[in-house]
């Protein structure tokens, strides 16, 4: 089956609103079997609308529209689909019943444009929303199916699992679906990864297996994706490759599975190990902190951080002595070390870690120019230093000093001794 994706709405073409639906669509349809072939992006505009179904119609499987289901004069999908297919709006009981409802428990004015969005084409299967007040319409004409479906993120996604898939599952049968296994690591780059680490993967990879690398601030993801008409099938197919590349990349994976998070694999190595982690954090400001908090759970290992912008701060706080903040400047290895040390001892913690750099795109010099980052380590048993040179752009240079003081407590708390990135130890 081939489906092509319609994205609807003047926000997502000027940039208001970021398009996450298309990608959530893209994903969830190839786990189920379908072709994605087009993604087409367009504003509010009617004719562009019905030129674009219209020939999606007579070239594909299944059409999947999203947005401009609203009650306002630019939500005009339902306006194209019924004079496309030549229909008449009527009014659902059942929908309006539901919407008054909604309305009546936020305890908002159910005005006259909100009888709207309980009108719907005569000609199509209503797809009941009760995660909001724009209901979906499911169109047959014919060998085509067209999925009508509100913008809103998370209305989207309840019709798409409680309604769509089943309906795209029933249709292709007994057919070959895809399915996708997911190896995260990190510390190490993508090319680096693939050519010297995993290497070539003809001798491994089945005519039904591809294998792709998907790099991100955190790490690379690899994913291996095969089709067939069963998980054992699919299984089969995956494990060979999904054996070689562990077996290849072992100290560079810090886990499987498409959801896994750096902090999440930190976090369950901290608690397995009964260990108590502190941070110190002056150009990241936070961010390190927030990546381990924002998991579940953390406060059984996170003690605590102290966000030392100022140097006055690093001195008082962090015991961060000041002579060495006038001779060797804030992003140093003496501040680093001290930092880290610092945290762990003021918060009880097992572990500390610091980073200190410039993130920019200003204050850079010729010596340290902006990008440069150093990141501190302490426990009972070691205590050094990472340099680090990064890149012009402030927040990529945060997430990229979090994710390698993120993977130096991994390796340590592992005691894999090579750091990330090929980042040499400076001990204290």
């Amino acid at each position: 089956m081939e489906c092509r994706i319609l994205s609807i709405g003047n926000e997502l073409l000027i940039g208001d609103t970021v398009n996450t639906n298309a990608s959530w669509l893209g994903d969830v349809l190839t786990e189920a079997g379908v072709d994605v072939t087009h993604i087409y992006t367009i504003g509010d505009d009617l004719e562009r609308m019905k030129e674009i179904l219209s020939d999606a119609l007579s070239s594909t499987d299944l059409i999947i529209t999203t947005g401009g289901l609203g009650p306002t004069h630019d939500d005009i999908t339902k306006r194209a689909v019924t004079e496309l297919f030549d229909c008449e709006l009527v009014l659902k009981d059942s929908v309006l019943e539901f919407i008054k409802e909604v309305f009546k428990k936020r305890n908002i004015p159910f005005s006259k444009s909100n009888y709207h969005q309980a009108e719907v084409p005569d000609c199509c299967e209503v797809l009941f929303n009760t995660q909001g007040t724009a209901p979906g319409m499911w169109f047959d004409r014919g060998s085509v199916r067209l999925a009508v479906l509100p913008g809103v993120p998370h209305e989207m996604k309840h019709l798409v699992n409680e309604k769509v898939i089943p309906k795209v599952r029933a249709i292709n049968g007994d057919t070959e679906f895809r399915r996708s296994h997911y190896i995260t690591t990190a510390g190490i780059g993508e090319s680096t990864l693939s050519d010297e680490v995993v290497g070539p993967l003809g001798d491994v990879l089945p005519k039904h297996v591809s294998v792709a690398y998907l790099p991100s601030p955190q790490g690379t993801r690899i994913r291996i994706s095969a089709y067939g008409s069963s998980d054992n099938e699919i299984n089969a197919r995956i494990n060979p490759v999904r054996n070689h590349i562990k077996q290849q990349a072992e100290k560079y994976i810090i886990g499987e599975g498409k959801d896994l998070d750096l902090a999440k694999a930190v976090g369950d190595l901290l608690e397995d190990r009964d260990l108590a982690l502190g941070t110190a954090e002056s150009c990241t400001g936070g961010y390190l902190s927030n990546a381990i908090t924002d998991i579940p759970g953390s406060s059984r290992y996170m003690m605590g951080g102290i966000i030392a912008y100022a140097n006055q701060i690093k001195i008082d706080q962090l015991g961060v002595l000041s002579d060495d903040l006038n001779e060797y400047g804030a992003v140093s290895k003496p501040v680093a070390l001290q930092m880290a040390k610092g945290v762990a001892e003021r918060l009880g913690a097992d572990i500390g870690v610091s980073t200190t750099g410039i993130a920019g795109p200003g204050g850079g010099t010729e010596e340290k120019p902006v990008g440069t980052v150093w990141i501190g380590f302490w426990s009972k048993e070691e205590h050094f230093a990472l340099k680090a040179r990064f890149t012009n752009d402030r927040l990529i240079n945060k997430e990229r000093s979090a994710a390698v003081a993120l993977e130096v407590i991994r390796r340590s708390i592992l005691g894999i001794e090579e750091m990330p990135y090929g980042l040499k130890k400076q001990p204290a």
